[in-house]
């Protein structure tokens, strides 16, 4: 005989979970007991909100679903917020959650709390399991959800006594087959020769590099239509890393790549993308940060958009070419039919901009000035090393001043929800142990998860932290400067506490820099650390964004 419980922990073996991240509770008991005698690592957390930003930033290195549990009621809640951050990015998630037994359901009893309802908005799917012989086909069909067309998060909503109820056997399925549920990859042919056909015919053409050639991991795709094809390249925030960040051009050997385009983008993408008289739109939304007016770029370029979600094409910018499928299928049938080097002289206008582009930001003897330290830490960074940036001027200095050469951006793009960077990182650090990671908070985002400082603790984790401490909530600031003459109404971080005491509190070495010498230096130290450290900067409160 199995229990559900059971059942549950042999299925996520099954789907090869090696490690999940969670906080138990009574109505989810069941099942930590069954996981007690499995071989997946849990990660106890301490707020269940970041055991789905730490499933997020494992599924994000990882390449499949993260996994995060949380207990009914508030626990269930509490990972609402790290579930609709997970939707907006498209991050593959398998949500877990307990819940009061089914004959208790709608009773208000104590600790419940409809999760499957308050996530309906988003979540690519969620389930209340009515019986334990539904688990096997449940899990199966949530991790296929889950990884498959565009990737999002998905809930699992176990009542406590289906945990607790018996089968005398299972099997677990070895696919899901979902009836309505079929994402279309290849794309259509006839679309990617129109495509072919309109690149051949343009003189101005422009890559927009999205969030979903990440997440497909297409970039050797990416590049290989950028190297064949000459067409300037730009990255909205998500589509960060796919291309080097160098401003390199040796021939036919390397793409023109002119930046992050948007409000706190680069002027010289930001300008190529104005004279396009073609845009390559590749998995990306183009919110309102990446372009403020879509409908102009629209209406002076020809649009090609690929996407794997079809409900994107078209949603903010109008589309003369488009094309549902996989970014690595289409891209790789778009090169064999584009135009070799079809715009030399465009091309070069457009690398140009970029040369002529002059970075901001000096370093300071009396305070640490943001952006010129990022690029410093940026050199000092390994090629492949993982920056993870918390929503606000950090993540906006980070984007634009920080060099990704082979390695990964990971932050709150669509969702910005602040207190991302640090358990991110711990999941990212956990899927790929290796790799160098750093996370980049405000003093305002840090305190939002720095409960987490003890799991890394706990996991021994040797993640860097850099706190960029203005004391204030400088982007929120900023459009009080802008908007409001200044008022300055709930920004001021006064009663900040001693980071560097706080983190030696918790048994992880600290230091803090006063000017951009002392950073560097320390920032060498910090990355030579074999364990955790947190590097707290000084920073200048009026530091612009841009």
């Amino acid at each position: 005989m199995n229990s559900g419980a059971q059942i549950m922990v042999k299925c996520l073996e099954a789907e090869g979970v090696e490690i999940a991240f969670g906080y138990p509770g009574a109505a989810i008991c069941p099942f930590y007991d069954a996981l007690y005698r499995s071989k997946i690592r849990h990660v106890l957390v301490r707020t269940e909100q970041n055991a789905a930003h730490m499933a997020s930033g494992y599924a994000r290195m990882a390449g499949k679903p993260g996994v995060c549990i949380a207990t009914s009621g508030p626990g269930a809640t509490n990972l609402i917020t790290g579930i609709a951050t997970a939707y907006m990015d498209s991050i593959p998630l398998v949500a877990i959650t307990g819940q009061v037994n089914l004959e208790q359901l709608g009773r208000d009893v104590f600790q419940e709390a409809d999760i499957t309802g308050a996530c309906h908005s988003f979540t690519k799917h969620s389930y209340l399991v009515k019986s334990a012989g539904e688990l096997p086909r449940v899990i199966k069909e949530a991790f296929h959800i889950a990884a498959t067309g565009r990737p999002g998060p998905v809930l699992i909503d176990v009542p406590q006594d289906v945990q607790e109820q018996t089968v005398e056997s299972f099997s677990y399925p070895e696919r899901a087959e979902i009836r309505g549920y079929k994402p279309n990859t290849s794309g259509h042919p006839l679309q990617i020769k129109r495509a072919a056909q309109a690149l051949e015919r343009a003189q101005r053409p422009v890559i927009i590099c999205g969030g979903g050639v990440v997440s497909a991991g297409a970039r050797e795709e990416m590049m290989a239509f950028s190297r064949k094809t000459g067409i300037p390249a730009v990255a909205t925030m998500m589509g960060l890393g796919v291309f080097p960040g160098q401003p390199q051009f040796m021939g036919k050997k390397n793409p023109v790549y002119l930046g992050m385009i948007g409000r706190y983008g680069r002027s010289c993408a930001n300008r190529a993308v104005k004279e396009a008289d073609l845009i390559l739109l590749c998995g990306a939304r183009v919110g309102d940060r990446a372009i403020a007016v879509p409908h102009q770029i629209a209406e002076q370029a020809q649009v090609i958009h690929i996407d794997i979600d079809p409900a994107e094409i078209g949603k903010n910018m109008g589309v003369d070419v488009p094309i549902v499928g996989d970014i690595r299928q289409v891209l790789a049938a778009l090169t064999e039919q584009a135009p070799a080097q079809c715009c030399p002289q465009w091309a070069q206008q457009a690398l140009g901009y970029r040369l002529a582009a002059v970075e901001r930001g000096e370093d300071r003897e009396d305070r640490v000035e943001p952006r010129s330290f990022l690029r410093e830490l940026s050199r000092l960074m390994e090629d492949d090393a993982v920056l993870t940036a918390d929503p606000g001027q950090g993540q906006i200095w980070a984007a634009r001043h920080h060099t990704l050469r082979q390695g990964r951006f990971l932050t709150s793009g669509g969702l910005g929800t602040m207190g991302y960077a640090l358990p991110a990182a711990l999941g990212a650090k956990l899927a790929s142990p290796k790799s160098q990671v750093v996370a980049v908070c405000g003093d305002g985002a840090f305190q939002m998860s720095l409960c987490e400082l003890a799991t890394i603790r706990a996991v021994n984790a040797a993640i860097k932290v850099v706190v960029l401490d203005n004391r204030r909530l400088g982007m929120v600031r900023e459009l009080q400067n802008q908007r409001y003459a200044c008022r300055h109404m709930a920004t001021h971080m006064d009663g900040n506490p001693d980071f560097v005491a706080l983190c030696q509190a918790y048994g992880i070495p600290a230091a803090r820099a006063e000017n951009n010498a002392q950073a560097s230096a320390l920032a060498r130290e910090m990355l030579r650390s074999p364990s955790a450290y947190v590097l707290v900067c000084r920073v200048d409160p009026d530091t612009p964004s841009i």
